[in-house]
């Protein structure tokens, strides 16, 4: 299971949201592709980038830290990125510029025909991101709760051939309060393609939860507030994951 450190990004810079409240930012760092290489060193295999600016705006506002980043990594692991996606465009731009994954989010529940379209042009490079509440789908950087049943909208997508599925529990999210297992489960036993969880995660008592079920489907959980303020060390961590994995 891969512990994959988050590098979210505002104004150029490394920061963590509270809830997604873009007004609630903690700046870790003024130099984004500082980070890459610290985390490299710590054993990280995948990297997962959002464009925070980018969601709300609806277009890329963080190329130039992005491509630091990418120039950081050089290849060594693959990247996934998200944030501000509403384009074939502005996908094969990216996949251009070397991310592997992108991730779309609120555009593939406004236009599911977009998502479609993504995953014909991309194959096996369109990543779904899903963030719920009490089992429903959020949407517009978490200000509207909508009736769509998260479980549903998932397989929905998995037919469309997306890759796999980011699902985040927003009540949890930058709040160090746990990951919602019993959420991440349930819908990883509803798909055949894989999901990463996102929001919550805190502490090594989370990656055993995690480990425990990563059968289930789990490929990884995303990890950036306990990273960067030191409730979780990166390297025990995915070493605690490839201990229980074996």
């Amino acid at each position: 299971m891969l512990i994959i450190p988050a590098i979210d990004l505002k104004d150029g810079q490394c920061v963590r949201l509270r809830q997604g409240e873009m007004d609630d930012a903690t700046v870790f760092s003024d130099d984004p592709a500082s980070f890459v290489s610290h985390w490299l060193g710590q054993g990280a295999r995948r990297m997962h980038l959002v464009d925070l600016n980018g969601a709300f705006a609806g277009k890329p506002k963080n190329l130039a830290a992005v491509k630091s980043i990418l120039k950081a990594i050089n290849g060594e692991v693959p990247v996934q990125l998200g944030g501000g996606i509403r384009s074939l465009e502005t996908i094969e731009m990216y996949l251009d510029a070397g991310i592997d994954y992108v991730i779309i989010g609120t555009a593939a529940i406004k236009q599911p025909g977009f998502l479609h379209e993504a995953c014909d042009a991309f194959p096996g490079q369109i990543i779904v991101g899903l963030d719920a509440k009490d089992g429903f789908v959020a949407t517009d950087g978490w200000a509207k709760i909508t009736d769509l049943n998260v479980i549903d909208l998932a397989k929905r997508f998995e037919g469309y051939g997306v890759e796999s599925v980011i699902y985040t529990d927003i009540g949890r999210d930058g709040m160090l309060s746990g990951v919602n297992i019993e959420a991440t489960v349930k819908l990883a036993q509803a798909l055949s393609i894989p999901v990463i969880a996102s929001g919550g995660l805190t502490n090594l008592d989370d990656v055993r939860k995690l480990a425990a079920v990563e059968a289930e489907g789990i490929e990884g959980v995303i990890t950036g507030r306990a990273i960067y303020e030191g409730t979780i060390d990166f390297r025990a961590a995915q070493e605690l994951a490839d201990e229980l994995s074996d």
